[in-house]
């Protein structure tokens, strides 16, 4: 796998996008030949997407005038090409004709600098249609994005969703971007992850926020820079803004202490928080019985991320008992990389046996062994459990829980997707799990296997289980 690949991976994150578009092309290189027909085709699309397809500047003139020529179309995705600012400058004359009807653009890592900014601010300020830019991974800085601050605060603009991650922004762009939030009632999503913000920045933001007509839905500030410092500005955010439904404030060290102030504002009753991502925190144990009144009586909360906190058994647990209040609506939780060891599975077991809601669990990286794994299992077998997303990689198991394993792929028609990349499963795993996905009754869709060592006439079994079952996708 690449760096990328095995980044995503630890992360629980999609492989591989899964919205489809009318016209979905990814990873395709493009000859003169093949471009001339795409062209063709693309004249009559509603949504387009050439995702790291080698274009480039020239091939934006086409574009152009393909956004001219079509009305139809509403959404353009050209993520990961070398357009550069010239590129860019050939778009916008399309977007900038009153025949365009576009209303999501992403550009994100298109070598794009500030020079484009410009003219992005036009088209903010020309056309109404565009509710979503995406423009991360690109070299924006703090000069750029403020001149797109200033196409948002244009009275035509009514861009509901911002994404601008990675865009090399400091702290000194928190006065544009207040600015344009008070004159924007329309955005409802903003991502600044990955820019170096800090704690005097944030809390500006926040309380610009707090003040703000806009009734911001999304708010993702992950690795910027944050400390505990900022908490309590975040925390009256959540409990001034019942609209905020989607929180990460990932990979920042705002530790146990953050975490008890942002949880004053989660369990605000104006707090409506949906999803909550805390990877890479800081948190311990401690952090565990205010995350586990959270989980256990703030029915709005469906998502939860703890990935790469050191929450260790104990934490596990009182996470466990909360998941089996009748309350807790939660459907998906990862605790990945949380230091979890097969003491904690028992708990984890009867939590699975009692909760009816939980869908996704991401309990990879955590040495668990064969022996929690089979305690899972049979929470996984209650006829309560309705798991359909199981990731258990590098759990440090191998071919002795794999029969267990097959039993719950055979019986729980529910479970869609299973995990078990970096364990050694070996040939005699490999084919346990194989004469399940061979039962009909197994409803298994995906099967990663990343990093799995098996002889070639077990790797002749999984491509034929393919070819006869191909709904079933193996990952390896």
């Amino acid at each position: 796998m690449t760096d990328v690949l095995t980044s995503r991976w630890s992360l629980g994150l999609g492989l591989i996008s899964t919205v489809k578009m009318e016209l979905d092309i990814q990873c395709e290189e493009m000859s003169p030949s093949r471009w001339a027909e795409l062209l063709s085709t693309m004249k009559s699309c509603k949504t387009i997407r050439l995702d790291d397809c080698n274009l480039s500047s020239s091939n934006c003139e086409d574009l152009s005038s393909i956004i001219n020529m079509n009305p139809s179309l509403t959404e353009l995705k050209l993520n990961n090409n070398e357009l550069g600012d010239a590129g860019i400058e050939y778009l916008c004359k399309g977007l900038l004709m009153p025949s365009c009807s576009l209303q999501k653009l992403w550009l994100q890592n298109c070598n794009l600098t500030s020079a484009s900014c410009e003219t992005l601010r036009s088209v903010l300020s020309a056309q109404p249609s565009l509710t979503e830019l995406h423009v991360g991974d690109n070299k924006l800085g703090t000069a750029g994005v403020k001149v797109l601050c200033q196409g948002m605060m244009n009275p035509n603009c009514k861009l509901q969703k911002l994404q601008l991650e990675y865009c090399e922004l400091t702290a000194d762009i928190v006065e544009a971007l207040n600015a344009a939030l008070q004159s924007k009632p329309t955005l409802k999503e903003l991502s600044l992850s990955n820019n170096t913000l800090g704690d005097t920045a944030v809390k500006q933001l926040c309380r610009g926020l707090v003040e703000a007509s806009c009734n911001l839905e999304l708010l993702h500030l992950e690795n910027c820079g944050i400390t505990s410092d900022s908490c309590r500005e975040i925390s009256a955010v959540l409990s001034n803004k019942s609209s905020l439904l989607d929180l990460s404030v990932g990979d920042n060290k705002i530790g146990d202490s953050g975490l008890a102030l942002l949880c004053q504002g989660l369990m605000h009753p104006n707090c409506k928080i949906q999803k909550l991502w805390l990877w890479d925190c800081d948190l311990t144990s401690a952090s565990c019985k205010d995350l586990s009144r959270l989980i256990s009586t703030k029915e709005t909360l469906t998502e939860i991320s703890l990935i790469d906190n050191n929450l260790r058994d104990s934490g596990m647990e009182m996470l466990c008992q909360a998941l089996k209040d009748p309350r807790s609506k939660l459907q998906e939780l990862w605790v990945r990389e949380c230091g979890l060891t097969t003491a904690c599975c028992k708990a984890v077991s009867s939590a699975l046996s009692v909760n009816k809601n939980l869908k996704v669990l991401h309990i990879g990286e955590n040495k668990l062994g064969d022996a929690g794994v089979e305690l899972m299992c049979e929470g996984l077998l209650h006829p309560n459990c309705n798991i359909q997303s199981l990731w258990l990689g590098n759990c440090d198991i191998t071919a002795a829980c794999c029969a267990s394993l097959a039993t719950v792929m055979a019986t729980k028609q529910c479970l869609t997707e299973l995990d078990l990349s970096y364990n050694s499963l070996e040939d005699e795993g490999i084919r346990k799990i194989c004469e399940a996905l061979r039962n009909p009754s197994c409803n298994l869709q995906q099967l990663i296997l990343y990093d799995i060592f098996w002889s070639s006439e077990v790797d002749d079994e999984l491509r034929a289980l393919e070819e006869s079952k191909p709904e079933v996708k193996i990952i390896s």
